[in-house]
């Protein structure tokens, strides 16, 4: 079993989700929109909604939808975390994702963990964690 990420945004969801679909090599699988569904079956909000999306990236699938302003909730208490395989790609994702962020809880650094490490809330609200071991992999040895 492989658990699933389902991200909810506040009426920006296909920006969002092709913004990181651009970003992290993602391919946008299906879009289902309020206006897809049978007007008994649509969610509070616009034909245009988002109500239901995927994204396929590698062997994992992120899905997400848009939520209406009574039910949106802003995402606590979790972080989407990459293991980028480069320091060039962690600062090309980095800068992709942390453009106009809503904060940088912890600016890109070296930690006991990894050469290089960060935490920050997008600008879409989705929290991230980027992480590079590199050389400081267990069962690494320093050259």
């Amino acid at each position: 079993m492989n658990p699933t990420i389902y991200l909810f945004f506040k009426g920006n969801c296909l920006e969002a989700m092709n913004h990181y679909a651009e970003t992290l090599g993602g391919e946008i699988a299906y879009v289902f929109r309020n206006g897809d569904a049978e007007p008994d079956m649509r969610m509070p909000g616009g034909e245009d909604m988002v109500m239901n999306m995927g994204m396929k990236l590698d062997q994992s699938m992120i899905m997400a939808s848009d939520n209406s302003e009574d039910m949106y909730d802003r995402p606590q208490g979790f972080y989407v975390q990459l293991e980028p395989a480069s320091l060039e790609e962690f600062d090309r994702i980095f800068a992709a994702l942390s453009k106009d962020a809503q904060n940088i809880n912890m600016e890109p650094a070296e930690t006991f963990w990894a050469e290089r490490f960060t935490m920050f809330r997008d600008r879409f609200g989705t929290p991230w964690m980027l992480n590079f071991t590199g050389s400081k992999a267990q069962g690494s040895s320093p050259e």
